[in-house]
């Protein structure tokens, strides 16, 4: 059985991916926050207790999974958004190119500016903020740098449940949980979402087909109204259309929670993907249904 050490898995991705990878591999998953049982220490910052905790695993992958991801704490926190999201996958890359083993880092759809509608997997990035900066310099760092670097680039993350989740579904669900009839939705923000089951599982399918390099991998399915048509489709699936009106707003409804630039479109093509006949991400909407189904039971009781 081949050994996968995952580092920073204790956040709404590294459930999906532990709950993936143990029925095949034997793991070792470390996060800052320790908030499973399967979990042990690590701050993967510290690049001497990061080797030496891998170096003592040998494992045949590691993956990189950790970072900050809130953008206006990044805004604040610059020194702690660059060692955590950048300087950190350098110790990761220096660590895999020693035992010659491949890498694969989480990249973000966050790093374009949104002037275009659509963005595939060979648009050059420019990054509008400290988080896009720092995620964007962590990617290049596996692309450049690492022997065998995979990089796969989510978007809108969904995952986690009520425990983990620190997103835009579970934000929604908060609210509906507290009595909200009327939810305000911004209209001028584009993007796709991820689902972070059907994420860890087309990671898995490009391990096995030995695939590196950078890929796109979101959800399938247009989205013309962004998150307003997320959210519609949220309160379809709950069945409380006639319950909860949602409210079409511009960002400038949030700016004093929500400052951080962020670009107007973050949509990805996963051209390389389906090129390749690699795809294997679901409809949004069939992944959205399939959350709230499972993580979300009995949540609104």
């Amino acid at each position: 059985m081949k050994k996968i050490y995952i580092a920073g898995c204790g956040g709404m991705s590294g459930g999906a991916f532990y709950d993936r990878f143990k029925k095949k591999y034997e793991l070792k998953c470390t996060d800052i926050d320790v908030n499973e049982d399967w979990l042990s220490f690590l701050d993967f910052r510290d690049f001497k207790k990061y080797r030496e905790d891998v170096m003592d695993f040998k494992p045949d992958f590691l993956f990189h999974l950790g970072a900050h991801t809130d953008l206006e704490y990044c805004e604040k926190n610059p020194d702690d958004a660059y060692m955590t999201n950048t300087l950190s996958v350098e110790n990761a890359v220096n660590i895999a190119n020693e035992l010659d083993i491949p890498i694969f880092y989480v990249g973000t759809a966050g790093i374009f500016d949104g002037k275009k509608d659509m963005y595939d997997d060979w648009e050059i990035p420019t990054p509008l903020s400290v988080y896009a900066r720092s995620k964007y310099l962590g990617e290049r760092v596996v692309l450049e740098t690492a022997k065998h670097g995979l990089v796969c680039r989510a978007g809108w993350m969904i995952g986690g449940g009520p425990k983990k989740d620190k997103k835009y579904i579970h934000k929604i669900m908060e609210q509906i949980k507290n009595g909200s009839k009327e939810l305000s939705v911004v209209r001028d923000k584009g993007g796709i979402p991820t689902y972070t089951r059907d994420f860890a599982a087309n990671v898995e399918f490009l391990i096995e087909n030995n695939q590196r390099g950078l890929y796109n991998m979101v959800c399938q399915g247009e989205i013309t109204d962004n998150r307003l048509e997320v959210t519609k489709e949220l309160i379809k699936i709950l069945g409380l259309e006639d319950k909860v009106k949602v409210t079409s707003v511009d960002s400038e409804h949030f700016k004093k929670e929500y400052w951080a630039t962020r670009p107007s479109a973050e949509r990805l093509e996963n051209k390389k993907l389906k090129l390749r006949g690699l795809n294997k991400m679901r409809n949004w909407k069939v992944a959205l249904k399939e959350y709230l189904e499972q993580d979300y039971e009995g949540y609104l009781d």
